[in-house]
């Protein structure tokens, strides 16, 4: 669920990857002033993007700080956030409780019964004034559950639900830009599923374990999954692109276009690696 919409510092300016980071420190601020050393252990940098995104649109006022934190002890870290940030901060520990939850059905990672329920409460409350988008994320989630449980291999379907999960997420109000939200949103939580679903495969295969991807399987699988990444892509920069958005468009752009291929970058890294052992 977390880990894929990420920044790409390498196309950038020092300025810019400066500016990211200030985001990222403001989010890590808020979520530990509002849920402790625990809400901080949970940090996205998905949730970065939205805190970047929603602040970009709305424009509300940005407070900036700078300060030593126990992570980075040798010199300050500037920080800003805006009320955006805050909503993006109960946002993280809501995914972050399903996330855990979702862990919990794998039976190799009983802790995670335990890290769900250090954040129940948090959830609980997040979920009273989240309604919308508490039920939005319960809702799907289950649906994707039971999907799995009954090893059906909808793949589309599965992506959809994805999708429906994080659409919710990324409109925090209903207004005129809540549906083009939803479909950024939308769009990303598809690339999330598919591609979590892409990585994991060759290790679901080892341990049993099911993976929808089992009917992909043939010459062109790393074709299609590619193309189907690229697809659900498109969706989220489209919308995107419909956005009156002027102020750090540059990050938002470098997300979507470069950050979000970081891990299939490695993972098609690794896998060119393994062929050529082979070979030798």
């Amino acid at each position: 669920m977390f880990g894929y919409i990420d920044l790409n510092p390498k196309t950038l300016a020092q300025e810019q990857t400066e500016r990211y980071k200030a985001w990222y420190c403001g989010l890590c601020r808020v979520i530990r002033n509002r849920y402790g050393q625990m809400g901080r252990m949970v940090l996205s940098n998905d949730m970065t993007f939205l805190t970047v995104l929603l602040s970009s649109l709305y424009e509300p006022e940005e407070h900036r700080d700078s300060a030593v934190c126990p992570l980075h002890p040798v010199r300050k870290r500037d920080s800003v956030q805006t009320t955006e940030t805050e909503y993006a901060a109960d946002m993280n520990l809501l995914l972050a409780y399903w996330k855990f939850v979702d862990a919990e059905r794998d039976k190799e990672r009983s802790i995670q019964k335990h890290l769900a329920g250090r954040l129940k409460t948090a959830y609980e409350a997040i979920a009273e004034k989240y309604p919308l988008q508490s039920k939005c994320v319960e809702n799907a989630l289950m649906q994707i559950w039971e999907k799995e449980e009954k090893q059906e291999r909808d793949v589309d379907g599965l992506c959809a639900l994805s999708g429906q999960m994080l659409g919710a997420v990324f409109a925090p109000r209903e207004d005129v830009f809540a549906p083009v939200l939803q479909a950024v949103g939308n769009g990303l939580g598809k690339f999330v599923y598919l591609m979590d679903a892409y990585e994991d495969y060759e290790r679901d295969v080892r341990k049993g374990r099911f993976n929808p991807l089992d009917t992909l399987q043939g010459p062109e699988y790393d074709e299609l999954i590619r193309d189907s990444l690229t697809s659900m892509l498109s969706e989220s920069c489209e919308a995107l692109d419909l956005l009156p958005l002027s102020q750090d468009l540059d990050l938002l752009q470098n997300v979507l276009y470069e950050g979000v291929w970081n891990r299939y970058a490695l993972l098609e890294e690794k896998k060119k690696g393994g062929k050529e052992k082979k070979e030798i």
